[in-house]
């Protein structure tokens, strides 16, 4: 991959890592962002309002986070690659197996390991960023802040 340019501070090699990074980083988020939705429209059951309606906010919190990545990747100098294939290409983790319609508190459970999941790979990512570029780590962790915050909404309901 050819930079276009690279910040000040940041040699070409160090950007390149970064973005390698943070491209992984974007196509968890991208696919969190629909399996969210897919919980969102298929659980069913007597605590269906409250866990779907909790659902859209950190739908729009996921895709923040996409953005933000993006956005740090085309900052770096990168092309921030956003499309299905993508996603399928960069997943980090086990994929997201629960379909139809199902109780609401079934799919916490399966989205709570999710996030599980999630939240280990970006704290790997931030290891690996605090030794090449200190500014996509903290973003990185800010994320992670916000992941853990809706898997503590999702495990209250859970106990």
């Amino acid at each position: 991959m050819a930079l276009e340019f690279t910040v000040p501070g940041l040699d070409e090699t160090s950007s390149k890592k970064a973005i390698e990074i943070l491209q992984s980083r974007l196509s968890n988020e991208q696919e969190c962002a629909l399996i969210l939705k897919h919980a969102h429209w298929n659980m069913k059951g007597k605590n269906f309002i409250g866990i779907h309606e909790m659902m859209d906010p950190e739908v729009d919190a996921v895709l923040a986070m996409a953005d933000e990545t993006a956005e740090r990747i085309a900052t770096l100098g990168g092309q921030a690659d956003g499309r299905p294939d993508d996603i399928i290409k960069n997943r980090t983790h086990n994929s997201f197996d629960i379909a139809g319609r199902q109780e609401a508190l079934d799919y916490l459970k399966a989205l709570n390991d999710y996030y599980t999941d999630f939240i280990k790979a970006d704290r790997e990512a931030i290891k690996q960023l605090d030794d090449v570029d200190i500014v996509s780590s903290n973003i990185v962790q800010d994320h992670v802040q916000e992941l853990e915050h809706f898997q503590w909404f999702m495990r209250s309901h859970l106990i």
